[in-house]
């Protein structure tokens, strides 16, 4: 991804040379994405109709939690808004009111997304702000491996020199500190000014060479293994992705066209390894066509993940597990933030704080969003639930959640990934229900907000009835010809 970016932004005025052994496995499970991946697929000039053949794709139109916040309780994170896009006042406010004054209808029947992913359709998000699909959002599920192999023939279009080899020395400059070259077990040394550090989990030149200290947040999320294993289709992909809470931690179900992904992450503290695997091989929908494949990791980041002129992207400068399926989206924003500070051959220290300042408040942030889904929940009575109830919570959490539950108020800085909608979401989904809304609304009769929150949801039910299902979509762009083919 990193390469492919570079190559694109920056172009032949600055040579790009990616080292990389076929021998050294990837971790290659993060098959579901967010909306913000439309961003990169543009960055980096992909087709898109080529682009969901190549990396038998599907589309996502957010993440279903299952027995999360309490036993047999579901509830779908939509990645559109709520309501309708004609309404000048904040529309969950009129809702909470309602339900204060005697409504039962929950918020999912006022997300088009919810509705439309529940029945197996899809439509794009229509450009016209007064049309209701304008309230649509969607992001892909794919394949990893062709995803990068995608990538990886992109990028050696644009002049990307790729190397194969295992780096067996690291060369620094004496007094600076800074890394100057790498030498391979093939004979290739590469002398270069930036050096990115994309070496997964062991993280060797900001880590190993550098030493930058590793942030551990285990103790906020406990989970830190996983098992990945494909399955064969079991029938029509839905657009979401599954997640089930489990005794020890949590099972994906991710549907691409040509198979199902399938993964149980856990926390060792409260099952062992095999006891995970037979969980998860007994928990399948369909025939596996592989062994299951164990992944071991820290929830965390580094406290410097760019250090002199070494940029960690993606698992090197931390990991957070794949619940609302940020891994991609960090390895994307890291590189959205390398370009727009990409620095001279000095490599300005000043330009580096700024970088590790902005990633580490994201990085914060998708983290208080992820331990939100597991301290609430009630009826869990498993060891491990039991400590993620009781366990203290990040101070910028509580107060969201303190700040919700009294005024029905979602509390956000500008740069956070998750917006409102989706902490709306997660927030009722796990059961938490605000006592207040916003006074703006009281200038409104209570039966005129009945009226509108009825005219809204027939609204949303009619077009979500009018629209196509999700397979003939995918199955529009696979059988049709590639571009130029008659």
């Amino acid at each position: 991804m990193t390469a492919s970016a570079l190559s694109k932004a920056i172009g032949p005025r600055v040579q790009t040379f990616l080292i990389e052994s076929d021998e050294i496995g990837t971790i290659g499970v993060g098959e579901a994405t967010i909306p913000t991946i439309h961003w990169f697929n543009q960055l980096t000039g992909l087709n898109h109709n080529e682009f969901m053949r190549e990396t038998k794709a599907t589309y996502k139109l957010g993440i279903e939690f299952e027995n999360w916040a309490r036993p047999g309780h579901v509830y779908l994170h939509p990645f559109g808004r709520y309501g309708d896009t004609n309404d000048s006042l904040p529309f969950h406010h009129r809702w909470i009111r309602a339900r204060q004054e005697g409504l039962d209808d929950g918020i999912e029947q006022y997300s088009l997304t919810t509705l439309v992913a529940r029945a197996g359709k899809f439509a794009f998000p229509a450009s016209d702000p007064n049309s209701p699909l304008a309230t649509l959002g969607y992001a892909f599920h794919f394949d990893a491996s062709l995803y990068a192999r995608y990538l990886r023939k992109h990028s050696e279009a644009r002049g990307v020199r790729r190397f194969e080899g295992k780096v067996i020395k690291i060369d620094q400059h004496p007094e600076t500190g800074f890394v100057t070259s790498l030498r391979t077990d093939k004979g290739d040394q590469l002398d270069a000014d930036l050096f990115i550090d994309c070496s997964g989990l062991r993280g060797v030149l900001i880590g190993g060479v550098l030493g930058s200290a590793f942030e551990d947040w285990s103790h906020w999320l406990p989970c830190d293994r996983a098992l990945a294993v494909p399955t064969e289709r079991t029938g029509p992909p839905v657009p979401y992705t599954r997640s089930e809470a489990l005794a020890a931690g949590w099972q994906w179900r991710i549907p691409l066209q040509h198979r199902n992904g399938n993964g149980y992450v856990y926390s060792s503290k409260f099952i062992s390894d095999d006891e995970a695997a037979s969980v998860l091989l007994n928990n399948l929908d369909g025939k596996p066509l592989a062994d299951p494949r164990p992944i071991r990791f820290t929830a965390g980041r580094r406290k410097r993940s760019w250090d002199k002129n070494v940029v960690a992207i993606g698992l090197s400068g931390g990991f957070l597990e794949p619940l609302e399926s940020t891994s991609i989206h960090l390895i994307q924003s890291a590189i959205a933030k390398l370009l727009s500070l990409f620095p001279t051959r000095q490599c300005d220290p000043y330009t580096a704080e700024q970088f590790n300042r902005v990633l580490s408040q994201e990085f914060e942030a998708v983290r208080d969003f992820l331990v939100l889904h597991y301290h609430s929940t009630t009826g869990k009575n498993e060891p491990m639930w039991e400590y993620c109830r009781s366990m203290p919570l990040p101070e910028a959490l509580v107060y969201k959640e303190e700040h919700f539950k009294r005024s029905g108020r979602i509390v956000l800085a500008p740069e956070e990934l998750f917006k409102d909608g989706s902490w709306l979401a997660v927030l009722t989904g796990q059961g938490h229900i605000p006592g207040d809304y916003n006074p703006l609304l009281d200038s409104v009769s209570s039966k005129d907000n009945f009226v509108y929150l009825r005219r809204t949801k027939d609204l949303l039910r009619a077009t979500c009835q009018r629209l196509p299902s999700h397979e003939s979509h995918i199955r529009a762009i696979t059988e049709a010809p590639p571009v130029g083919v008659a």
